[in-house]
This record gives C-alpha cells, structure tokens and sequence, in this order.
C-alpha cells in the first residue's frame, strides 16, 4: 500500500467497547494517535531521533468522522494518505478500514513540526523532509477521500 509502508494494525480491545456494543468514540481517536506514532518511526522520528534532531510533531486540528461501527476483537488497519506538506506542516487523513476492508472512520488532521529545544514551530529535519516529499509525490496523484475537508454542520 502507498499510504503507509506497512500500515497500523490492531485489535479492538475489550475495554475499549462501551455501553453501545462497539469501540468508544475516543479509542477512534486513540487509534489514529498509535497510527501517526507509526508514521513518525516511518518518516524517521523514532524516539532516538526526536531526542537527536529536538524534534517532534504535534496535532493541531483533527476532524474525525465515524462511519460504521467496530466491535471487541475486530481487526481494524490505519492508512495515511497526504493531501498538503509545506516545510514544517502536513495536512493528512487516516483512513480506518475493518478486516473486510470496509471504511469505519477517518481522522483528517494539521499537524506541525516542532522543535522541542524552543517549543516553537520549525522546519522538518532533511532527512524527514526527504521521506515526506518522497511520499507526498505519490500521494498527489490520489483521489480525495470524499471525507477530506468536510466541515460540521446541519445541512437545511
């Protein structure tokens, strides 16, 4: 797969279910949390690296939006896909598929490099750049998900 060189792959855990019968809104959001700590390892920001380069990503914004429903043992994959990059802000979508390959979520997300000697906004490291443009240049070609860019609102 071209969004994530080997995706993120879980269970759904038992305590993440809730009163509904299927995984609570916020272990979505957990989920896509462990997803972009796999992208991070991906792009070269392991926890080594982060501590070499004083380097890290932060969320700035995330839009989920929940699909279907997940259920207890259900295996669920993340994928990534790129829709922006500048020099220190990708905007990006994770898509959550179940083991049928069905779309249950997205999470549609800013997100910006940061260095942690400052706490400021700053450039990715080069070597990461280079990884991110490697994959944004693929990830250009794609279609949208129809998810990408939504806003919230009561449609009349």
């Amino acid at each position: 797969m071209d969004h994530m060189s080997s995706g993120f792959t879980c269970f759904v855990k038992k305590e993440w279910v809730d009163y509904n019968g299927h995984m609570n809104d916020a272990e979505y959001a957990k989920v896509f949390s462990l997803a972009l700590d796999k992208w991070m390892e991906e792009i070269g920001l392991n926890a080594e690296a982060r501590e070499r380069y004083a380097y890290t990503i932060f969320t700035l914004e995330t839009h989920l939006c929940y699909l279907m429903e997940a259920h207890e043992n259900e295996k669920i994959t993340v994928s990534l896909q790129l829709l922006d990059v500048d020099a220190k802000r990708v905007h990006a979508i994770f898509m959550m598929n179940n083991q049928d390959g069905q779309r249950i979520a997205t999470s549609e997300q800013m997100l910006m490099g940061m260095d942690t000697a400052t706490n400021r906004p700053a450039p990715f490291p080069e070597v990461v750049n280079e990884k991110i443009m490697e994959v944004y240049k693929i990830h250009e070609q794609l279609d949208r998900p129809k998810q990408a860019g939504r806003t919230i609102g009561i449609k009349r």
